[in-house]
């Protein structure tokens, strides 16, 4: 994609940040509550994984394979059909109003605005839809004979990944947009890689390691849920 925004980079974490909650581990909750998986061993499991993701350890690798392997025997249509009963259920009610009020303040701005999320593309592409962004950088998943097949395409877009990942798609562009003036607006510490290298780091709803970051650095911090 070639870009002409003439406004700065806006970017945005997407669980916990526009959402008032994590949609990969929802994710795991509507599979159970479908009974598409095994109920305990599942909750378990996706529990283990999010609890890891809070850390700041997440095995990210093994987290896409549990993620994905109820769906890996689906076709794009099947897929297609599943994650919107997904969105209707389980995402619609915990998009944030105000999430979505904040990024049409900065398209409105003329900013470009970039949904940048560790959550794999499957569940998180339709997500950032719902807020008009211009664009979303994710976790990118390998396809093989039009299935998925439980692995991770590239660079996962994880704590140094996304600045890598973002840097990849700043290459790319005609115009060439700075993070010496960006803005990034996340949740978590597992953020801190990006949150230091833009103009305006934002913490929103921050976890307990990053507001104690965010109050020593003297960073803004904000609530989307109040």
């Amino acid at each position: 994609m070639q870009t002409t925004n003439s406004g700065k980079l806006a970017l945005f974490d997407l669980d916990n940040t526009l959402l008032e909650g994590d949609s990969d581990h929802a994710w795991g909750e509507f599979l159970i509550s479908n009974s598409l998986v095994e109920e305990k061993a599942h909750r378990e499991k996706n529990d283990h994984f999010y609890d890891q993701y809070k850390q700041g350890e997440l095995d990210i690798h093994g987290y896409v394979a549990f993620t994905l392997q109820p769906v890996m025997q689906l076709d794009r249509t099947q897929r297609a059909q599943l994650i919107a009963k997904f969105m209707e259920q389980s995402v619609e009610p915990i998009i944030l109003d105000k999430g979505k009020e904040l990024v049409r303040t900065h398209l409105d701005a003329g900013d470009f605005c970039i949904i940048i999320t560790a959550t794999n593309e499957f569940i998180s592409t339709p997500i950032a839809k719902l807020f008009n962004a211009d664009l979303i950088i994710a976790t990118q998943l390998q396809i093989s004979n039009n299935m998925y097949n439980g692995k991770i395409f590239g660079t996962p877009c994880y704590q140094d990944g996304k600045v890598a990942k973002l840097n990849a798609w700043l290459d790319q562009q005609e115009t060439r947009f700075n993070l010496s003036d960006a803005v990034f607006y996340s949740d978590s510490i597992n953020d801190l890689p990006l949150l230091q290298e833009v103009a305006t780091p934002v913490a929103v709803d921050p976890d307990q390691r990053l507001r104690e970051k965010a109050e020593s650095e003297g960073w803004k911090i904000i609530t989307l849920r109040s």
